[in-house]
């Protein structure tokens, strides 16, 4: 039984030590200015992709980059992934703009993200 589609990685997340540092690489790889440029966040919008660096990880503390999968219905997907395995890591939380976002784990540990916008 299939449930509901993706709709694709179009997010990754890259948490960094050093904002500034890490600010000039991926405008030097992108090769265009950040669309987001925060204490907080740093965004790029290139390729039709959304890539952000997140200073120490930021308040989900990741360890790691998180590449997040674009779905129509976060909690169904959620409820989804969960029912086939999943471990929930942070619900489903609106992150601003009528965007929502999740993680999980799957069974090896690795983070995975859904989003969702409204």
């Amino acid at each position: 039984m299939t449930g509901s589609p993706t709709q694709g990685i179009k997010t990754v997340l890259h948490p960094v030590s050093d904002l500034a540092a890490a600010k000039a690489v991926y405008t030097a790889l992108l090769g265009v200015p950040p669309q987001s440029d925060e204490s907080y966040y740093v965004g790029y919008e290139a390729g039709g992709q959304h890539i952000g660096l997140v200073p120490t990880g930021g308040p989900q503390d990741m360890a790691s980059p998180v590449a997040y999968w674009h779905v129509p219905d976060i909690a169904a997907k959620l409820a989804e992934v969960a029912a086939a395995g999943a471990t929930v890591k942070e619900p489903a939380r609106d992150v601003g703009g009528g965007r929502l976002v999740a993680t999980f784990t799957d069974p090896d540990g690795n983070v995975l993200g859904l989003l969702q916008d409204r």
